[in-house]
């Protein structure tokens, strides 16, 4: 069967590929960034049955790029935690786009992943959500949609954050939505309806809501995680933190972003459970609880199998600019910090220190100052240190790493390049090289910043006593622990 995946390299994209090539299937996946997609996660012997495609859903011209000889097409894409000002406008401008490129193709069935929005009073996101439901309808092929609950798994937003509040709160202080009933559901159930449904007959032009076994309060679900992680646990509610209050409470406390964060409360009014339960029967499938759920989730953490995670989603709004562009760092119009370390260890070692960099594993010199940075950060609106990285040791172009972008990640030559997505008055690059000559080993760290204007130089100048502090140190410490 050839398949068309939108959102290839998002969290459910990311989980559904290598499930769709177990079967045996041709994907082509359409993705905004080729330098985002990992080859490296499958083995050789399937690129044969891999199609990248790259080009951005809100251009309609480019998505003639889409083969006409295609059978499915998942439809996986949505702005959720985009900081674009109005998410509604460019979901509703990609999925026009798609419908009208695949009411001329030889497509016979579209599989939609979206919310649960049986209520009335939906939020902004969800009514977008079944906005879009509309939209691709109108492209002809019979549309199949899948509404689900809240999606427990390694790396969903829903799971990071639930796992960010009880880990680091002793005592929490929380807003009355916490009394919203939902319905949790597995990652791998997910992707065992996204797969079950695929040209059944019975599926064809259908809407299936899909969830656990369980309907929990958001109450409910941050005690049972406490007690599966055996941890005391007090949860006091109040009904006077606002919905923005809300929002800034979990990007204090979280890893999530501001856009995030306002999307989640706004949602958390509606209650999001299943009316019906038709898909139970149509697709053969074992449902997990939501204590299953979590236990299947820290099982791929303690085995550092960590596939795709929320934070792997472009977290700038950029307008026309596109921040994968920027692999390669200027030289002309930038201030810069150079520094060469030489090195005996074996390279490999440097390189694995280099791969570990962030998280929890921290900067190797300086922590503190890292953590007062990410705290300044987060103070006016950024990410701050909170989304730390997917993996414990390793790296992918694309991954977020603290308030870095992963720009290139290139192991076999030794090249890492960071960009900043912090708060600053211009644009800045963080960027490691190994380099051999004459049996000689060196490390070159390069912070390349692009001022914007008078304050971007006044940025710089400010901080550098800090650089000078830091960088050196940092260079140092990657070539000796």
């Amino acid at each position: 069967m050839r398949i068309l995946l939108t959102g290839s390299t998002g969290y459910i994209g990311r989980r559904l590929l290598p499930v769709l090539l177990d079967l045996g299937h041709f994907v082509i996946c359409l993705i905004r960034h080729r330098r985002k997609f990992d080859w490296e996660a499958f083995p050789e012997g399937t690129f044969q049955n891999i199609e990248v495609i790259e080009c951005d859903l809100r251009d309609g011209d480019a998505l003639a790029a889409i083969p006409p000889d295609i059978d499915v097409a998942f439809y996986l894409v949505h702005s959720m935690s985009s900081s674009v000002s109005d998410f509604q406008q460019a979901e509703t401008l990609s999925a026009t786009n798609f419908a009208r490129r695949l009411s001329n193709t030889r497509a016979r069935q579209i599989i939609y992943l979206s919310g649960i929005s049986n209520g009335t009073a939906l939020s902004e996101h969800l009514s977008s959500r079944k906005s879009v439901e509309s939209i691709l309808r109108q492209s002809g092929v019979s549309l199949t949609v899948l509404r689900a609950a809240i999606i427990i798994g390694s790396g969903s937003a829903s799971f990071e954050i639930i796992r960010d509040l009880v880990e680091k709160l002793p005592v929490m202080v929380a807003p009355r939505w916490l009394k919203t009933r939902c319905q949790p559901i597995a990652i791998r159930n997910v992707l065992e309806y996204l797969v079950g449904v695929m040209l059944k007959d019975e599926a064809m032009g259908e809407t299936f809501d899909i969830g656990g076994t369980e309907i929990l309060t958001y109450r409910q679900m941050l005690y049972t995680y406490a007690r599966v992680r055996k941890l005391r646990r007090l949860i006091i509610t109040i009904p006077v933190l606002t919905p923005r209050l809300s929002s800034l409470w979990l990007v204090f406390v979280t890893s999530t972003s501001y856009s995030l964060a306002k999307t989640l409360v706004d949602s958390m009014k509606n209650e999001v459970i299943c009316e019906d339960t038709r898909i139970r029967m149509l697709v053969n499938t074992t449902l997990f609880n939501y204590t299953e759920a979590l236990q299947l989730a820290f099982d791929k953490i303690s085995h550092k199998n960590i596939i795709s995670s929320w934070k792997d989603s472009l977290y700038l709004d950029t307008g026309e600019r596109d921040i994968m562009d920027n692999m390669e760092v200027p030289s002309h119009g930038v201030l810069t910090d150079r520094r060469e370390v030489k090195f005996t260890r074996p390279a490999e070692e440097v390189i694995s220190n280099l791969w570990s960099i962030g998280g929890q594993r921290g900067w190797y010199f300086g922590n503190w100052l890292w953590k007062i940075r990410g705290f300044a950060d987060t103070v006016v609106g950024g990410v701050g240190l909170r989304r730390g990285r997917r993996s414990e040791f390793d790296l992918k172009t694309g991954d977020a790493l603290d308030f870095w972008r992963v720009l290139l990640a290139d192991r076999s030559s030794g090249r890492l390049i960071l960009y900043a997505e912090m708060k600053l008055p211009g644009e800045a690059w963080l960027e490691f090289t190994i380099k051999k000559d004459n049996d000689v080993n060196r490390l070159i760290q390069t912070a390349t910043f692009r001022p914007l204007g008078l304050w971007g130089r006044i940025y710089w100048y400010s901080v550098w006593p800090f650089h000078g502090l830091i960088f050196p140190r940092l260079a140092k410490a990657l070539t000796s622990k």
